[in-house]
């Protein structure tokens, strides 16, 4: 029986129940392929998952591997699989994890082609972000050429894609950072970034916006002092706490959660291959790394994308 690496958590808790095991390498099951994992990436909801914050509306069969992201080299291809060979480099979200060990079972119809201008371990990093990213702007925000866009939380690894996407639509894009990003996020087109760690963000605006992206979780007095930065008939779209605006501002407002769509997934491939789309990598820690990655990201010192490398 052959044997891999993978980090799987048998309960929920805080980082020390991720362990580092020794399983047998799976088969492919009808449908399905086997990766060779080149990475996976780590996202923040994971720790979350891990911590048992979400076991309401996303229940897991405990023991769980963990990853989500999946970058790798088709190795075997499972009965009923269709659209690749043996040796096709493929990216994908796995929607039920895994993609934290050498090899991962994966349905063909949730990979597309990895893009062939980035190293495979980078484009680990684009599934789950990049398709949230998406989202947000194209299909809820509809961000188009000439409006005004702030990005709430753009040093965080899915705020670099929405950034650079909102920017690739057209618009003129505000963005919030501390210090330490706001270097990355010119980088990925902001028009100005605004230091949110030097005091309220609606005293550093001109004017209002014309859409909303937030992106990170926020306390009630924050999330209010936002709403009223959105000009009527504007928009807001939240990947984290929802943003309720005044009854009469004529705004509307609505929390999203990104779901798995093979062709999103794709375009943004297409855009990274034309080079209007950059993955950008702030880490990339081994597997048996992936604890501490979870303890830095919950205590807020990891920044951008960290690629995990079996």
């Amino acid at each position: 029986m052959t044997m891999m690496k993978t980090a799987r958590i048998h309960e929920y808790g805080d980082t020390s129940v991720i362990r580092y095991e020794t399983v047998p390498r799976p088969r492919p099951a009808f449908g399905e392929v086997l990766v060779r994992v080149a990475a996976t990436s780590f996202n923040p909801t994971e720790a979350a998952l891990r911590a048992g914050m979400l076991r309401a509306f996303l229940p897991v069969d405990l023991p769980y591997a963990l990853g989500w992201d999946v970058a790798g080299t088709v190795a075997e291809i499972g009965a009923g699989a269709e659209g690749f060979a043996v040796g096709d480099r493929v990216i994908g979200r796995l929607d039920s994890g895994g993609a934290a060990a050498e090899y991962v079972r994966a349905p063909a119809a949730l990979l597309v082609t990895a893009p062939t201008s980035v190293p495979l371990a980078t484009a680990a990093a684009l599934p789950v972000a990049g398709l949230t990213a998406w989202q947000a702007v194209f299909e809820h925000g509809r961000v188009a050429t000439g409006q005004r866009v702030l990005v709430n939380g753009a040093g965080g690894g899915v705020g670099g894609f929405v950034t650079q996407l909102a920017k690739h639509a057209g618009a003129e894009v505000i963005a919030t950072a501390s210090p330490r990003s706001t270097e990355a996020v010119l980088r990925q087109g902001a028009d100005q970034v605004i230091d949110y760690t030097a005091g309220p963000v609606g005293a550093a605006l001109d004017g209002r916006v014309d859409t909303l992206l937030n992106l990170v979780p926020l306390s009630p007095p924050d999330a209010a002092a936002l709403a009223p930065l959105v000009r009527p008939g504007g928009r807001i779209v939240s990947i984290a706490t929802p943003i309720e605006p005044a009854a009469d501002a004529g705004v509307s407002a609505m929390h999203i959660v990104a779901r798995n769509d093979v062709a999103h997934l794709a375009a943004l491939v297409e855009l990274v291959d034309a080079a209007e789309l950059s993955i950008e990598i702030s880490e990339s820690r081994p597997l048996a790394d992936l604890a501490d990655v979870h303890h830095l990201s919950e205590s807020g010192r990891t920044r951008g994308k960290v690629v995990i490398t079996p």
